[in-house]
């Protein structure tokens, strides 16, 4: 049996920016840029220099922030977040940056992420005296580095703190003297430096450097904590680096096609990927199309290595919210008729390809078929740019178990059948990493998780979220 109607959601988007006389403004429209990697809640956190200063809410960017807000949170620095959860937890205590205030002075976080020992830590925090005040995994780092002493710095208390994590994380911290970056030893998540006029910015994503005339600069090393401040831009390895292990659902899935990872543009690493799956599963067809928005690069790839034309056979309503929170499942699967349109003068009388990123749970497949079949296609070939994902992500992608994720209980013909495409195809783990120059997590398709055994940590993930 198919589940729920809804896609892959990833966790967060960070941005941070250090000597900007427009500080908050300028986190406001990266925020945009970010807005793809959480929609559930924005924050900004500001300081002149002597106060940290915060803005939060539920809900997209534009609908946490106005102009009037806006005006009031004035500084030279900021942090900012967006937020998706995983496991459900949602809530407006959750929503980040995270303030905490102090007698030694303000700390704000925003994280991207999860550790997966985030349950074992808060255990051991709780016994110690620490009262948790939200499900995010920043307040531990929070909590973390205040209880390493006051004979340190806070940079060296810091990465103290980090070395005691484990599993992804990509950290802003801002105090009201420094801004720091913190990235994990396995780079399983993005996180890249750049340069605004005299000052510094950082984002999960480049195409947020695009956006507020950024200059990129590099992404951010594994294990590596940089401190921004007065005196410039400082990076230490605080871990040694591990295998680097980006998560390869950013190239295929999360990040924003005018993105760059690693030196490799998203839009380029998806064509890449159309073309393997092109020359793995040439079909005989009249019409090759993608599933808006993420697939039409994969979609593009394939059209050029076989030379059946590209259309678009699928269109997306830019203005309808989500749709997985409708009451009943006959009413979630009418949303994808609200989501996407099948063109008839494009599919109708045509053996179509229709060329998606991925397929997680099934049910959207199975209704983006029966939109092309109604419009008129006479055979529907389903591609799958990435390989069967059958293990449970405990990294930040909310999938984290099994039972949701219909690779994991049904073979590609079985698939087939239930989606009730004409023949199906999923590019196999070796085709998809030949394509990338970098390490990538492949977890969620081999099950060998970089971090080692992750199984029992499941049970915090579920119960919080980022």
């Amino acid at each position: 049996m198919l589940t729920e109607l809804r896609g892959l959601n990833e966790e967060c988007g960070v941005f941070g920016v250090w000597n900007h006389p427009r500080a908050a403004q300028i986190t406001y429209y990266a925020l945009h840029s970010l807005q793809h990697r959480g929609q559930e809640g924005a924050g900004i956190v500001v300081t002149d220099g002597e106060t940290l200063w915060i803005r939060k809410g539920q809900g997209l960017v534009t609908d946490v922030f106005s102009a009037e807000c806006m005006e009031k949170l004035q500084g030279s620095h900021a942090i900012g977040h967006v937020r998706y959860s995983i496991g459900g937890v949602n809530g407006f205590e959750n929503v980040q940056p995270l303030l905490f205030r102090s007698q030694n002075g303000d700390l704000a976080i925003a994280h991207n992420g999860s550790l997966t020992n985030a349950y074992d830590l808060r255990v051991v925090l709780e016994e110690e005296g620490s009262i948790f005040q939200t499900a995010a995994d920043a307040e531990i780092l929070a909590h973390l580095a205040k209880r390493r002493g006051t004979g340190d710095s806070f940079a060296d208390r810091t990465m103290t703190a980090l070395r005691q994590l484990e599993g992804s994380y990509a950290f802003v911290i801002l105090t009201e003297d420094a801004l720091y970056v913190a990235l994990d030893p396995y780079g399983l998540k993005p996180l890249a430096l750049g340069s605004l006029g005299e000052g510094y910015v950082v984002a999960s994503e480049t195409c947020a450097f695009d956006l507020i005339g950024a200059k990129y600069l590099r992404d951010v090393k594994p294990g590596e904590f940089i401190t921004i401040d007065a005196r410039g831009v400082r990076g230490q390895i605080f871990s040694e680096p591990r295998r680097h292990a980006l998560c390869s659902m950013e190239y295929i899935y999360f990040s924003r096609p005018d993105s760059n990872l690693w030196g490799m543009n998203v839009h380029t690493a998806r064509k890449k990927l159309g073309k393997a799956l092109a020359r793995e599963y040439p079909i005989d067809a009249d019409v090759v199309t993608g599933v808006p928005d993420s697939s039409l690069s994969a979609a593009i790839g394939y059209a050029e290595v076989t030379g059946i034309p590209y259309e678009l056979g699928l269109i997306k309503s830019r203005y309808i919210g989500r749709t997985f929170i409708e009451p009943s499942q006959s009413l979630r699967e009418q949303g994808v008729k609200l989501k996407l349109s099948a063109v008839r003068g494009v599919v109708e009388g045509k053996r179509v390809v229709m060329v998606d990123d991925s397929c997680v749970r099934g049910t959207t497949s199975r209704r983006i078929t029966s939109l092309l079949r109604e419009a008129g296609a006479t055979e529907v070939h389903v591609l799958i740019a990435s390989p069967t994902i059958q293990h449970p992500c405990y990294y930040g992608m909310d999938t984290l178990s099994t039972d949701e994720l219909v690779a994991a209980h049904h073979d590609v013909e079985e698939m087939r059948v239930l989606i009730g495409a004409d023949s199906l195809g999923f590019l196999s783990v070796e085709k998809m990493a030949e394509v990338f120059d970098c390490g990538l997590c492949l977890a969620c398709f081999t099950g060998e998780y970089p971090t080692g055994e992750v199984e029992a940590s499941v049970r915090c993930l579920q119960a919080s979220g980022s």
